[in-house]
């Protein structure tokens, strides 16, 4: 896939029919997948959404409700329980753990399953495909590899939330949808219920967001003005109809549930999580605009294959054009009409993204390295321009890692040496046969091993990074919990509402107190309490008759200089003697 086109050399021919293979294609792409999603990803901060995901699964493990959701104790109704039992069902394998790599796995697995759905699915729309005949099974491949290493892509799977579940749900049921309704009809059967078990968990894990973004963008796309594809869904509509409403029954599940075990507060939040839509994260239409290049290395191809005029005569014999173009414009469509907007919510764009772009890269290795006239025409300097983008940034790697000068990675370290090394070698490929001779394979090669090179010797240095600006000395809720005093105390309280990173670092559930002074004259054992102020002007008045402040200290909410300051008490009752 990634040789050099029309090579007969025994060698690239070997190299060849083995890259072909259907298995060592997968080893390929799971190996990438392994590196982009699993590979040192423990290494950024726990994010505010899996704060929430993460302190949900912990109080299922401890004890709590996995059908209502609880989070620092409180219902926890807002989203979908999937994800949240997928991390939940890892600790009851592996023990309540904060171990981060551990508890991102099952986004990890997630991510991998949606570049290998986005793999089938891909197979299923290019094989009518002209180009499909000389090498079969090669573009849809080439567009896994492209989604993998698509910048918003490894970053949302790297973190455990839950945009990556709901997508690779729903693409696992688009994969199964498309392969259905290409099937005999009695066979369709099994498919199609496949495809509905699958979008009734994507609805289980995100709502009907999934539905919305991802799955109804690519129905317009596939049938509007694909009368072959209608006719192949007409035959099939029982099966079709059957899949549906095994969607509606699993995806309505747990909604129902809630329905009759909660109802006010499910209406509650569900008015909440409507009027957010319209009011929380708003943004102007144009918002997505770039979406384009949240595709990362891959971005001036990407922009190059959305252009009509140019990219459809070029990409049509190998990709459905029209049916790629019009999913990515439909879904663009349906998500800027949304106030909403997050950079996460693209995440749906990707993978149509990733097909044009396959696409315009498979067009390129079937041209002539030299063309007729070098430098006239966009398919001479298009990809001359990437080869020099992508030279730019190597070569900025090893500046960048000399002047932050990170212990382990300054200038004479190996990390250095290692970027250094790979640097030239990739970069001196670049400039001979990117630059200079146009050769599409190998800069498909350079950008995927860019991407893996990254993620390897850059990816470690980003705790690092995060704590550039933390202040030597200052004392965070995570440590402050180990102090002698704390440590121990099975029961904590906050007289303020604590943000839920913080319920995490706490590691525990930190509820809102507003005792009464009978209330604590009742506390049966100690209690460590956190608030915004000093403990003892937060307390009613009368405290200091029922309880004593055995132990206080404050710590800091964030790492940066302006950070606020809570503080943190022990309360034992007048007879406790701690």
């Amino acid at each position: 896939m990634l040789l050099p086109a029309g090579s007969r050399h025994p060698r690239f021919s070997f190299l060849r029919r083995i890259v072909d293979s259907r298995w060592a294609q997968a080893l390929l792409l799971g190996l990438v997948c392994g590196v982009c999603f699993f590979l040192y990803n423990g290494a950024p901060q726990v994010s505010l959404m899996e704060s929430r995901n993460f302190v949900a699964a912990r109080e299922m493990v401890a004890g709590g409700s996995w059908l209502v959701p609880t989070m620092n104790h409180e219902l926890r109704l807002a989203k979908p329980p999937l994800p949240t039992w997928a991390v939940a069902g890892l600790q009851r394998l592996t023990g309540p753990t904060e171990n981060l790599a551990l508890l991102r796995l099952p986004a990890g697995l997630a991510a991998t399953l949606f570049v290998f759905f986005f793999w089938g699915l891909a197979r299923e729309l290019t094989r009518p495909q002209a180009a499909e005949g000389a090498a079969p099974g090669r573009t849809a491949w080439l567009a896994a590899l492209v989604l993998a290493t698509s910048l918003l892509v490894i970053t949302t799977g790297r973190e455990g939330q839950w945009d990556i579940f709901a997508n690779s749900l729903a693409m696992g049921g688009l994969w199964l949808l498309a392969r259905g309704w290409q099937q005999p009809v009695r066979w369709a059967y099994g498919w199609l219920l496949g495809a509905g078990v699958l979008l009734g968990l994507a609805v289980l894990s995100k709502g009907p967001v999934p539905l919305y973004a991802l799955v109804l963008p690519f129905l317009l796309a596939y049938l509007v003005g694909q009368p072959a594809h209608r006719q192949a869904l007409r035959m099939r509509a029982l099966a079709t109809v059957l899949g549906a409403g095994l969607a509606v029954i699993i995806g309505g599940s747990w909604p129902l549930y809630i329905w009759l075990k909660v109802a006010p507060v499910a209406r509650a939040v569900a008015r909440i999580e409507m009027a957010s839509w319209g009011e929380r994260h708003v943004q102007p239409v144009w918002y997505y605009w770039p979406f384009f290049a949240f595709t990362g290395l891959w971005a001036l191809v990407a922009l190059a294959s959305l252009v009509w005029p140019f990219a459809r005569p070029r990409l049509r014999a190998f990709v459905p054009y029209g049916v790629a173009l019009g999913w990515v414009l439909a879904g663009l469509l349906l998500l800027s009409i949304v106030p909403e907007k997050k950079e996460r919510y693209m995440l749906p764009l990707m993978p149509p993204l990733a097909l044009l772009v396959a696409g315009l890269l498979r067009y390129w290795q079937t041209q002539p390295p030299y063309p007729a006239r070098p430098g006239s025409q966009p398919d001479a300097w298009l990809p001359r321009a990437w080869s020099a983008l992508l030279l730019v940034l190597l070569l900025a790697l090893p500046v960048a890692m000399g002047l932050t000068g990170f212990p382990g990675y300054g200038v004479g370290s190996l990390r250095f040496g290692l970027m250094g090394v790979a640097v030239l070698v990739l970069g001196v490929g670049l400039v001979r046969e990117g630059i200079g001779r146009r050769r599409t394979g190998f800069l498909i090669g350079s950008t995927l091993a860019a991407v893996l090179l990254i993620i390897v010797l850059v990816m470690p240095v980003y705790p690092r990074w995060e704590a550039r600006r933390d202040v030597p000395g200052r004392l965070h809720l995570r440590q402050a919990r180990e102090l002698p005093g704390f440590r121990g105390v099975g029961e904590w309280r906050s007289l303020d509402t604590l943000h839920v990173k913080q319920v995490w670092a706490a590691g525990r559930a930190v509820p809102v107190w507003h005792p009464t002074v009978a209330q604590l004259a009742g506390l049966p054992h100690s209690v460590v309490v956190v608030a915004a102020r000093p403990v003892a002007k937060a307390l009613p008045a009368g405290w200091a008759t029922q309880v004593r402040i055995s132990h206080q200290d404050s710590f800091y909410l964030d790492r940066d200089r302006n950070s606020a300051v809570w503080f943190i008490s022990r309360l034992d009752p007048i007879e406790i003697v701690p």
